[in-house]
């Protein structure tokens, strides 16, 4: 699974996942990763203290489950971050 990726992608996924506000379908429509790949992925690229630190809060955050986030947020990423159309981030 990890192969397929690019270095610059791994790195992506990896920053997705600890970011709070993004959830686990952005990175399942950027990456094509449903949320068990991703717990995968994360235990098989982090060392497995980091992964554990990660499994803890994302147990404890409402926001990385589209289905358990507020209604008032309704985007996939923060407004300060840059453009993201399907695989690739826009450049400015």
């Amino acid at each position: 699974m990890n192969s397929n990726f690019s270095a610059e992608d791994k790195d992506r996924i990896i920053e997705m996942a600890w970011e709070d506000r993004t959830p686990f379908e952005a990175i399942k429509y950027q990456f094509g990763l449903q949320e068990d790949e991703v717990r995968a992925f994360m235990k098989s690229e982090l060392k497995f203290s980091s992964y554990k630190l990660w499994r803890k809060r994302v147990e404890n955050c409402r926001t990385k489950h589209a289905a358990k986030r507020n209604s008032s947020i309704s985007r996939f990423k923060c407004s300060r971050q840059k453009n993201i159309t399907g695989n690739k981030i826009s450049k400015r």
